[in-house]
């Protein structure tokens, strides 16, 4: 039996960004990058059970910012290992299964202070895998920190089940047992706090998982999974299968024996997964849960009435905040037509002062895209921008040593078409005119995805509608539409953008559960 703790379980707080403005903590930043610098090029093993597994065929994790270096060679797991890595977690499932919430839930607090006491560590490799900004890398290790505290609390609190009624002569109860082996395949975009908080779920919910992480940022799984490990996971429970999705990807989805599958990445993708799980297999008695979150086409709406300084600000940070590479980015700016022009000239000259550069420099605002295949897919959007808008910022783009694409601005967009319509990813807002708060929200629905949005309105009355009638997973007032945080900003959509399965949420964890009722008679 693991040894708990006697941590108060209601004392969660939202782990703090560091404030790089103080000198100590930019020199504390810069020792850490030294660390990470010093560690780049090794070599990581898959892990399988308690056995490392090294592989000829391997993924090459390289730095956006700097082509020519190599974060690490991560192992790639073929279906064979996959295939043994499946039969280890269904071994592990029989006893892990067994294990108190809170010894499960104490392994969480583990982990999360071991990442709490190396965070600018961790960071530091987001800086260089991931090609984030500090500010965007701070924030991204402390959502993880933040995912672990969360769910880690939560299942103690769920570990008795929920209250039902009993009848005389009776005594019933309403109590939640883990799923069984779960397929976690996690985004680069938030390659710690994602992938961290997906894998977290999954295990203190007393599941077994298989973890395939996005191939552009498998070194940060490989460090958490040193972590857990550290925290005193049992071997097993974590699996560490880096692979390619259409080798491993679809035979783990496919697998009769694979119980859940949680997924954050492209619709595309997504809807696949889905497709693929619905099919059962020969030897599968179950109905496979899928758990997804696959992207948004998200809104930033301005009324006449707005603080337009504060509208403004939110449209560029919501759409270039790590070059535009989340799916809450807002990337469609709809503008009163009476503000329109003054929205969209405080919008140009701020982006306009945003510093891009390498990332490992405090003062970069932002840096690369991911890889060659981002930098190509957003830079065809430019050109189909220049088609259907008119190009007021940004729309230069260089990959001779990095992915850089300029922050890009296009002003007097058709509500139809494809740039305010398509998931783009990258650094690119397209500015659309409304006539009134009707034609305002006609327009902030008509995508097929539903995650985020934002108002800036002073109009009560604007706000309650928007409450009612913007269709979202989290809807923000009077600031942009990016941002959500653990325990207080719920975050899932609707419609195209996945399951809405509301990660930080109070219902979560269930996901990774199913429901036991015993009634027994006395």
């Amino acid at each position: 039996m693991i040894t708990t703790t006697n941590k108060d379980i209601k004392e969660y707080k939202h782990e703090p960004f560091t404030d790089f403005a103080l000198k100590e903590n930019k020199n504390e930043f810069y020792k850490a990058l030294e660390i990470v610098q010093a560690e780049l090029g090794k070599d990581y093993p898959l892990i399988i059970g308690g056995e490392s597994i090294t592989t000829p065929e391997k993924i090459v994790s390289i730095n956006p910012a700097d082509k020519e270096e190599v974060i690490g060679r991560v192992s790639k797991a073929d279906q064979g290992l996959a295939e043994k890595a499946m039969q280890v977690a269904l071994s592990t499932f029989n006893t892990w299964k067994k294990e108190n919430s809170e010894a499960r839930a104490n392994i969480l607090f583990r982990a999360a202070d071991i990442i709490r006491r190396r965070k600018h560590e961790f960071s530091g490799y987001l800086v260089k895998e991931a090609g984030k900004p500090w500010k965007e890398a701070d924030a991204d290790t402390a959502e993880a920190i933040d995912f672990l505290e969360f769910y880690a609390r939560q299942m103690v609190q769920l570990k008795d089940g929920a209250p039902v009624q009993s009848r005389e002569g009776e005594v019933n109860k309403f109590n939640y047992i883990p799923l069984g082996v779960g397929v976690i395949i996690s985004p680069f975009n938030f390659p710690l706090a994602i992938m961290a908080g997906t894998a977290a779920a999954a295990i203190v919910a007393g599941n077994t998982i298989l973890l395939k992480p996005a191939n552009n940022t498998p070194v940060i799984a490989a460090k958490f999974v040193e972590v857990m490990k550290e925290a005193g996971l049992p071997e097993g429970v974590l699996n560490y299968v880096p692979g390619s999705g259409a080798e491993i990807g679809d035979y783990l989805v496919d697998h009769p024996k694979t119980r859940f599958v949680s997924f954050t990445g492209s619709r595309e993708v997504g809807c696949r997964i889905y497709e693929r799980a619905a099919k059962v297999q020969s030897g599968q008695i179950w109905l496979k849960r899928v758990i997804a979150e696959m992207g948004g086409k998200d809104t930033v709406v301005v009324d006449k009435d707005a603080d337009l300084d504060l509208a403004a600000s939110s449209i560029v940070y919501s759409a270039f905040g790590f070059s535009g590479q989340k799916c809450s980015a807002g990337s469609r700016a709809v503008v009163h037509q009476d503000v329109y022009e003054e929205v969209l000239e405080k919008a140009v000259t701020l982006t306009k002062t945003l510093t891009m550069g390498n990332p490992m420099d405090v003062d970069t605002y932002m840096g690369p895209v991911i890889d060659q295949a981002s930098y190509n897919k957003i830079t065809k959007y430019i050109e189909i921008g220049k088609e259907e808008g008119r190009l007021v910022a940004g729309g230069e783009a260089d990959d001779s040593k990095g992915y850089f694409i300029q922050p890009t601005i296009f002003a007097d967009v058709d509500e139809k078409a494809r740039l305010m319509q398509e998931e783009i990813f990258g650094p690119v807002v397209a500015f659309c005119k409304a006539r009134d708060f009707d034609h305002m929200m006609e327009i902030a629905n008509n995508t097929d995805y539903g995650l985020t949005g934002a108002l800036l309105s002073n109009t009560p009355a604007h706000i309650e509608r928007a409450k009612e009638e913007f269709h979202v997973g989290n809807l923000y007032f009077n600031r942009g539409c990016t941002g959500a945080i653990v325990g207080y900003h719920p975050f899932g959509g609707f419609n195209m953008s996945g399951t809405d399965s509301k990660a930080g949420g109070p219902d979560y964890l269930i996901l990774h559960m199913q429901a036991k009722t015993t009634s027994e008679t006395i």
